[in-house]
Formats: C-alpha cells, sequence, structure tokens
C-alpha cells in the first residue's frame, strides 16, 4: 500500500509542476453553457466544440430558449460535432426539465444533474467542479482512462469503475485538479498512438512498458 502511495503522490506532484494553471478546455460563461459544451463533447474534440457552441448560444442564450427551440435548428446548428440527433435531443429535453423542474438553473448535486437527458457522471463531475467548485469525484474522460490504465491505477472496464478506483487512491482535494492535468497531459504527451514517452513527467511512475514501441508499431 505504501508503494502505490509514493506511486499517487510522485504523479501529483509530476502533474502539478507541469500543468500548474491546466483547466477546462471548453469554452463557457455559465453553468448552462458548460453543461451543453460537455454534452456536445461526447466523441468530439473540444475545439470542435468551442467552435459550435458561440453561435448557439448567441441564438439560444437560455434554457427556457433551448426547450422552445425547434429540433432541426438545434440538429443543424451542432452537426459538425458528430451524433446530432441525439445530442440535439439531449440538449432540447434537458433544457425542458430546467425550465420544469430546476427554475432555469443549473443543479449543484450530482444526483438532481444525473436526472438530465444525456447527463452521465463525466458530465455531471464536469459541472459541478468547473463551474461550481464542488467535489463530486473524478472525470473519466478517453484521456484519464487510458493514462491512468497505462500508470497502473486502475484495471477498472467502465468509466465508473475506473473513477471508483481513482477516488479511493487520490485525495479528494486533488480530484478537480488531477482530471484536468491528467486531460493536458493526454493531449500533449501521453498521446493515443504514439504516446512522447521521452518527454514524459510520468515515465518512472508509468506501468506501461513498451508502450511508446508497440504503438509505433502499429502506426
Amino acid at each position: 500500500m505504501g508503494s502505490i502511495k509514493r506511486q499517487v503522490s510522485d504523479i501529483l506532484i509530476g502533474l502539478r509542476k507541469n500543468y500548474p494553471d491546466a483547466e477546462c478546455a471548453l469554452n463557457y460563461r455559465t453553468p448552462l453553457e458548460l453543461l451543453i459544451a460537455t454534452i456536445l463533447s461526447a466523441q468530439c474534440t473540444d475545439v470542435r466544440v468551442n467552435i459550435v457552441t458561440p453561435a448557439l448560444f448567441r441564438k439560444y442564450p437560455s434554457p427556457s430558449a433551448l426547450a422552445r427551440a425547434p429540433l432541426s435548428n438545434i440538429e443543424k446548428m451542432i452537426y459538425s460535432t458528430g451524433f446530432y440527433r441525439s445530442k440535439a435531443r439531449n440538449i432540447k429535453n434537458t433544457c425542458s426539465r430546467l425550465v420544469q423542474e430546476f427554475e432555469s438553473e443549473v443543479p449543484k448535486s450530482m444526483e438532481q444533474l444525473l436526472r438530465l437527458p444525456g447527463v452521465a457522471r463525466k458530465t455531471a463531475n464536469v459541472v459541478l467542479g468547473t463551474a461550481y467548485g464542488v467535489v463530486s469525484g473524478v472525470v473519466v474522460d478517453t484521456h484519464v482512462y487510458r493514462i491512468t490504465h497505462r500508470l497502473g491505477l486502475t484495471t477498472g472496464t467502465t468509466p465508473e469503475k475506473v473513477e471508483n478506483d481513482l477516488m479511493r487512491l487520490i485525495p479528494s482535494k486533488e480530484w478537480i485538479n488531477f482530471s484536468h492535468r491528467v486531460i493536458h497531459h493526454g493531449r500533449q504527451v501521453c498521446l493515443a498512438r504514439n504516446p512522447r514517452c521521452d518527454i514524459c513527467v510520468l515515465e518512472k511512475q508509468c506501468h506501461k512498458i513498451g508502450v511508446r514501441k508497440k504503438t509505433q508499431m502499429v502506426g
């Protein structure tokens, strides 16, 4: 147990040193905008989402506006984010529920957020941690999933199992920053196909021996 605690401590120190100011890459001004942007980010890059959302939020700046918007209009505006039909439906239905049940305010609790269409723990954790500073869990996106497996911090096969493992290992005060920093690390260094192990600050803590060589051979 002492060994894993030391490993986690070294990982947190390395991430803090290299990404001291890491924050959510999605552009937003309000909790509502962050909620919608996070729904759109599923199977889509944050860069693409940030291109799409300004026009969407100018045309439909409130939950009531999005709830009343024709579904086809929302679909057209978010088309390039992929899975646009299901995303548009979730956005419209979520905003309807915000109006009907939450006085047009984005809830500040995990239980209430999970009642919104299209919102799972990842989205709820993003909104709670980033918009409200509420420590509710660890955001597990594709970067966090990949890197924490490579580091040997989890063997979970679902985001929920990975999150549970990470919540047991990482102090709760680090949960929000840990996710932001790992995501930045995944975009800049620990890439999916060709991780840049030679410049990785976490190389000594990494259990995925030979991953760089293997992924380069695949490419």
